[in-house]
């Protein structure tokens, strides 16, 4: 795998740690049958789920850091 690829799809979604774990979901629903959501041909989940972050067909919510600021702090 490209490692520029990566990290612009990294970019792309908030992050490695993001990145990771929407490839991980990802990859899990195509495992269970999940259809494509890109017409390919490869066979590999790892490569469909990277090709369907790169259209744009899946991602995850990015967090409403405003939200976030405004809960109170428990202690």
């Amino acid at each position: 795998m490209n490692a520029e690829l990566l990290e612009k799809m990294s970019k792309k979604v908030g992050g490695k740690f993001r990145l990771a774990s929407l490839m991980q979901k990802r990859v899990r629903e195509l495992l269970f049958g999940s259809p494509k959501l890109v017409e390919t041909e490869h066979r590999d989940y790892f490569e469909i789920a990277l090709l369907e972050i790169e259209s744009g067909k899946i991602g995850l919510p990015l967090p409403d850091v405003a939200a976030e600021k405004e809960k109170p702090v428990k202690g």
